[in-house]
């Protein structure tokens, strides 16, 4: 079971995206510096596909949903990702705070994915210094590339795009 602490539209998370970001709970990585400690808590409210469907008609015009966590479930990540992705016809992205993506989650759902626990001495994605990786998920045939797009989010190419 995946719980959410809340949810609202963002424009940086996913760039040149109207993005749906909803917070997971339960965060197992516990990362030093932290800015969002109340995720470490199993707390909030059960996402499921009703959830999730209010949560997606409730913000007309996003074009992303974007998973901030849910280290602790990547399976049920994934499976939200599938319903976003082919039954509400979204973009998926997954911030996860692992330093390795799962072999629990099937990108053929995702389009986007950010892996690397946080290292404040480093920065989050937007210091060239961080640990932190950005992806596009690249798909052909059966198989996918991850192009590192993490320069988006460093301020010297904020005005660049995903094509």
């Amino acid at each position: 079971m995946v719980k959410y602490y809340n949810s609202m539209v963002v424009f940086e998370e996913i760039p040149n995206e109207i993005t749906l970001a909803i917070n997971i709970t339960n965060c197992p990585c516990k990362c030093k510096g932290c800015h969002s400690k109340f995720l470490w808590e199993n707390t909030g409210t059960e996402l499921t596909i009703d959830e999730l469907n209010n949560l997606i008609d409730k913000n007309d015009g996003i074009t992303t949903v974007c998973f901030m966590g849910g280290d602790a479930s990547p399976e049920t990540i994934s499976l939200l990702a599938e319903y976003t992705h082919e039954i509400r016809k979204l973009k998926v992205g997954w911030y996860s705070g692992m330093d390795e993506l799962s072999d629990k989650i099937n990108l053929d759902w995702f389009n986007y994915v950010k892996i690397g626990h946080y290292d404040e001495e480093l920065g989050g994605l937007n210091k060239e210094t961080t640990n932190q990786r950005f992806f596009y998920v690249y798909k052909f045939d059966d198989e996918y590339e991850l192009v590192d797009m993490t320069n988006l989010f460093w301020e010297n190419n904020v005005n660049k795009t995903i094509n």
